[in-house]
This record gives structure tokens, C-alpha cells and sequence, in this order.
């Protein structure tokens, strides 16, 4: 039975996160501060920005040297050479490319321009030119998450980690799920009856995208500051899924 409402709130006073920083620790310092406790059912939507960054995936782009197949697509499309290197070691297959744009089959299997790499609210502490790239494992990060805050407050919450991505055919980016654990990300509904008595045969949810999409509302884009969403009033099927669920299997996929 799908909730009749919901409510999302920001955590507010998430401080600025650097490399080795105690994410669950963090987020519930700052629910103490708001008056929040966490109660089973809930669920968190982090944005992927503050775990890379306490994973220590941030990348001075003056560390890096570029290949030669790097500065040859770099020329093709008009960016550094450095960040483009990035972008390659990301992905496992360069999708598409033209000036200005370039989109590529990341490691962990979806697709997305620059292979998610981000260059907004990254800066080092010298002022050095800087990108973050995506946690190396989400759905790892997101179990982790998830155990250590219930280590501590004995609430079985769910917990989805963010990210903007492009859609193709669609202008705009909207808010996906890269890593997920205690919900599960893909509902299945086929077989369940429609108004009029119709068995649904093709109707799989993208569940923990839906969530990241709503969370996104809250979180924005720019200086907003808003890493994440505590969304409450769920009433989600038991069972335990990953983000990778939400991933297209190749044999299946008509547009690649």
C-alpha cells in the first residue's frame, strides 16, 4: 500500500566535509542539533558530494597527466586534457562525444556526461584547480551508512545516495540513486491488479530513484548547501536492494 503522504526534510548544519570525515556521525550530530531523532522506516538521501569527499575522492587536476588518447578526445571536445583523463579512467566506453559534451558508460554501469565527475562546491585548501569523482563503491558506502547509524540509534533506516545526472531525450538533470541499501531500489509490481482488475505485466518502480528525484527538490543545485533529506512516512516493501539493481542489463538495453 503506497502512503497517502509523506514528509521530506532538510538535516540542517551539515558542516563543509573533508577526506576521512565520519559521515553517519556528522549527519547525526546534526539531527541532534534540529531536534531530529530517527525512528525505523526512515529514510536519508545523501548526496553523493559530502561521502566522496570523506572517501577522499577529491583530485587535484595539477596531479594528474593526461594520456595521448586523453589530449586526442580533450581536443575533439573542447576540456582539459587533465579532467578528461579523469573521465576516461571512470569509464569502461565512451558513449557519445561532441563539442562541449561528453558522455560515457561510467564503471559502475550507467551512463552520464563526464562520467558523473563534478567541478561545483570542490575546493582545496590552496585554491588549486580541483574535481570530485563518485564514491568508488555507493552501495558499499550506503551499507556502511546505514549500519553505523543504526549501531547507534537502533532505527532500521534506509539510506540512498544522490547524484544529478541528464536523461536522454529529456532537458535537464534530475536526481538518481548510485548507491542504496536497506530499501529496495527496483519494486517489482507486476502480477499486482490495477483499478479495474488488469494484472500489471511490465510495471517495475525505480524506487530509490523516485526518492532521489524528491530529495532533490530540497537539495538544489548551487549554494544551497543541503546535503541531505530526511524523508518519513515510507511504507516500503521488506526487502534489501542495491543501486546496481536500478542498472539496465546490456542484452536488454535497445538504444546502445
Amino acid at each position: 500500500m503506497l502512503p497517502l503522504s509523506i514528509t521530506l526534510s532538510t538535516v540542517p548544519g551539515i558542516p563543509h566535509v573533508h577526506a576521512g570525515d565520519d559521515v553517519a556521525a556528522l549527519l547525526l550530530d546534526a539531527l541532534g542539533r534540529a531536534g531530529l531523532a530517527l525512528q525505523d522506516g526512515d529514510v536519508l538521501a545523501i548526496a553523493q558530494k559530502i561521502v566522496s569527499k570523506a572517501e577522499g575522492r577529491q583530485v587535484r587536476l595539477a596531479d594528474v597527466t593526461p594520456s595521448a588518447r586523453a589530449v586526442e578526445l580533450a581536443g575533439q571536445v573542447g576540456k582539459d586534457a587533465r579532467l578528461m583523463e579523469l573521465i576516461l579512467r571512470e569509464s569502461v566506453e565512451v558513449s557519445r562525444l561532441r563539442p562541449g559534451v561528453i558522455i560515457v558508460r561510467h564503471r559502475l554501469g550507467f551512463t552520464s556526461a563526464n562520467a558523473g565527475i563534478d567541478r561545483s562546491n570542490v575546493q582545496t585548501e590552496s585554491g588549486e584547480e580541483a574535481v570530485l569523482l563518485l564514491p568508488l563503491d555507493p552501495d558499499a558506502s550506503a551499507v556502511s551508512l546505514c549500519a553505523a547509524l543504526r549501531a547507534t540509534t537502533g532505527a532500521a533506516v534506509g539510506v540512498v545516495i544522490t547524484d544529478s545526472h541528464g536523461r536522454p531525450f529529456r532537458l535537464g538533470t534530475v536526481g538518481v540513486a548510485i548507491g542504496v541499501a536497506g530499501l529496495p531500489a527496483l519494486w517489482d509490481r507486476r502480477g499486482e491488479a490495477d483499478l479495474y482488475g488488469y494484472r500489471l505485466q511490465h510495471t517495475d518502480v525505480g524506487l530509490a530513484d523516485e526518492i532521489a528525484a524528491a530529495a532533490g527538490l530540497l537539495m538544489g543545485q548551487a549554494a544551497e548547501g543541503r546535503p541531505a533529506v530526511l524523508i518519513r512516512g515510507l511504507r516500503l516493501p521488506e526487502a534489501e536492494g542495491r543501486a546496481t539493481d536500478l542498472v539496465r542489463p546490456p542484452e536488454l538495453d535497445l538504444y546502445r
